[in-house]
């Protein structure tokens, strides 16, 4: 198995627990009550999607993201 890195941003939820995704996979996301749960279940999420395409025979994306901080004055 050839291995794939992505990009996951995870957000605390109000009520509890956090919301994960893949900026790179559009409509890639799960959720989980720890980090490591929302982890674990985003990799599954990730996982499925990337063999979803390989069924059809489509690529698997290239991640192009580019992460940078900006500054604001409020």
């Amino acid at each position: 198995m050839e291995k794939h890195y992505f990009t996951v941003i995870l957000e605390r939820e109000e009520e509890g627990g956090y919301h994960a995704f893949c900026p790179a996979l559009k409509g890639c996301h799960s959720q989980g009550e720890t980090l490591e749960e929302a982890l674990a279940n985003i990799r599954e999420a990730i996982e499925a999607y990337l063999e979803s395409l390989q069924a059809r025979g489509e690529p698997l994306p290239v991640e192009d993201i580019l992460i940078k901080p900006v500054e604001v004055s409020v």
